[in-house]
């Protein structure tokens, strides 16, 4: 929590600077009002912790908060959130609060929508580290809100090889060998490969996992049958759009990362409404 507190406090200060200078002009220190998040449209729930944080750190005085949970799905013209609060504080707080809720419930909602495309099938849909810098933690449960599943988290948490590893180590075979005598015996190996020709590399050194970037279906197609009867995880990665998720997952691989999920989810449109109490 102390983590996240920085981060609205950083964000708050952004935004209102030396004093909000509108709300304090035309609003009395003492007024009171019930404020309530509204849905303007269809969607996933996401950042509510964060969105009444905002208001806490604000000393808006909150009572009487009832909110939606979480992966909840809502409706246009769905009441999310509701409580009573400070005037002030609750138009300070007002865009700093919306645009996190906003973006996250937008990762939720893109998410749960490219999962839906899924049904039926047990591949998993993950995230990328292509995420907002400061926002991965939050982003990254956005996608689990969503339904979908998350990747390594950063740098520091598994192997993953990838190209210019490669290029530099001299190839993928070379990058394989070097990361298992620079780990332990329990840290799982993961390589990206463009070709199959790399693929096979990587099944013949021994890789735990192998990304499958940029390949076209056929492509993929083949490395899974390559793969027939050998323990690897196999993941389709790298420019993939919604619209080619079931023609991809359909041809047998673990898990299909995608980083639009996260990168390009649109904001769901939510309004916050006051009412003098």
């Amino acid at each position: 929590m102390t983590e996240l507190a920085t981060l609205v406090r950083e964000a708050l200060a952004e935004d209102i600077g030396q004093a909000d200078i509108t709300t304090n002009a035309t609003i009395g220190p003492e007024e009171r009002c019930h404020a309530y998040l509204v849905a303007k449209q269809d969607g996933v729930l996401s950042g509510m912790k964060v969105f009444r944080l905002v208001f806490e750190l604000l000393d808006t005085d909150m009572r009487e908060w009832d909110a939606r949970s979480d992966g909840a799905r809502f409706s246009k013209g769905d009441k999310l959130a509701e409580f009573q609060g400070k005037t002030r504080a609750v138009l300070t707080g007002e865009r700093v609060a919306l645009n996190f809720v906003q973006h996250l419930s937008g990762i939720a909602t893109m998410t749960a929508k490219c999962k839906e495309m899924l049904n039926g099938l047990s591949v998993k849909l993950c995230d990328t580290r292509k995420t907002t810098p400061l926002l991965r933690k939050l982003e990254k449960e956005a996608v689990l809100h969503g339904g979908g599943s998350n990747h390594r988290y950063a740098l520091f948490d598994g192997v993953l090889i990838k190209e210019n590893h490669i290029v530099v180590a001299g190839g993928v075979r070379q990058a394989i060998e070097k990361a298992l005598r620079g780990t332990h015996h329990l840290m799982k190996i993961g390589v990206e490969v463009t070709t199959l020709q790399e693929f096979q590399e990587a099944l013949d050194a021994g890789a735990d996992a192998i990304l499958l970037d940029n390949m076209t279906i056929e492509e993929m197609r083949q490395a899974t049958e390559l793969a027939r009867g050998r323990k690897v995880l196999l993941e389709a990665s790298g420019n993939i759009t919604p619209s080619q998720l079931r023609a991809i997952a359909e041809i047998g691989v673990h898990l299909i990362s995608l980083g639009a999920i996260t990168h390009s989810a649109p904001v769901v449109d939510l309004s916050l409404v006051i009412r003098n109490v």
